[in-house]
């Protein structure tokens, strides 16, 4: 295999579709797919190949990239296209997922022959669209030299964790980065309901708080997205926020903590979805401050 490896990359929604085309600017060769085929044809406008089963985009290919929606999805995905799996490939699995599901798809790596990387990608679509994502990573030393890169083509910095995927290292620090990002979310959106409610004006509190240990980049472009009404194209999807938070939860409870900022952000992006903003930015669990939204 040269230093430009083929990568197949199952999973193409907005985190997906970003990667990809950021491998095909890498100069690798890219065989693309998605469940719904018209979200991954775009890509073939930039040189991918695009595949109408999982089975197809992963024949020849060096290097796996899984980026779906969890990682039960991700384990259906690969086993749909198990038969045309050889051994030896590397399987960068990005999708951020459960602690139970990563030592599930390491077992199934491990049946195949497969060299697994738990490689969560943390950042959204703006620095994904730039190659600017952070991959971190926990995977063996053999296969890194073909995995590598994979990962710097689609991020800016790869921090490894660790040397076996199955002790789902990069996941853990993937879920304790995510529980922080869930909860500015929701706190945006509360402190801008409140100050609403209370006829204040929200830039106030900004201005009240700006240059302070207070203040927050991220909190402010959050705020921003609310009070401009740019919910969409969603950097990151209230569904998908939903369900990183209850992966959270979930691995809090596994391991004796309770984390009821976690559950209450859970429960606040679950109500915004119920009111229709499920493919909005997660800035919009704003909207689960008030019934009538």
């Amino acid at each position: 295999m040269t230093d430009k490896p083929t990568v197949a990359v199952l999973g193409t929604g907005i985190m997906g579709a970003a990667m990809a085309r950021n491998l095909l600017k890498s100069g690798l060769t890219v065989r693309a797919w998605n469940r719904t085929r018209a979200k991954a044809e775009p890509l073939a406008a930039d040189g991918a190949q695009v595949t109408d089963t999982p089975t197809e985009a992963v024949e020849g290919a060096d290097v796996v990239l899984t980026m779906l929606y969890d990682g039960d999805t991700a384990l259906q995905v690969v086993r749909e296209a198990a038969g045309a799996l050889r051994p030896g490939v590397v399987w960068a699995q990005t999708t951020t997922a459960g602690l139970d599901q990563i030592a599930e798809l390491a077992a199934f790596a491990g049946e195949h022959g497969l060299v697994f990387y738990d490689s969560p990608v943390l950042g959204t679509r703006q620095p994904a669209e730039a190659g600017q994502l952070t991959v971190l990573a926990a995977g063996p030393e053999q296969g890194r030299e073909t995995v590598t890169p994979v990962f710097d083509a689609i991020g800016s910095r790869t921090v490894w964790t660790g040397d076996d995927g199955s002790s789902a290292a990069a996941t853990r620090l993937k879920l304790v980065a995510n529980s922080w990002v869930l909860a500015v979310t929701a706190a945006a959106g509360e402190v801008v309901a409140l100050a609403q409610a209370l006829d204040v004006d929200p830039h106030s509190f900004f201005d009240l708080i700006a240059g302070g240990p207070l203040d927050m980049a991220y909190l402010r472009a959050k705020a921003g997205l609310i009070l401009d009404g740019k919910l969409t194209p969603p950097s990151f999807a209230v569904d998908t926020a939903g369900k990183d938070a209850r992966l959270i939860v979930a691995a809090g409870e596994s391991h004796g903590v309770r984390l009821d900022v976690a559950r209450a952000a859970a429960e606040r992006f679950a109500r915004a979805a119920a009111q229709g903003h499920a493919d909005e930015d997660m800035a919009a669990a704003y909207f689960a401050s008030f019934d009538d939204k």
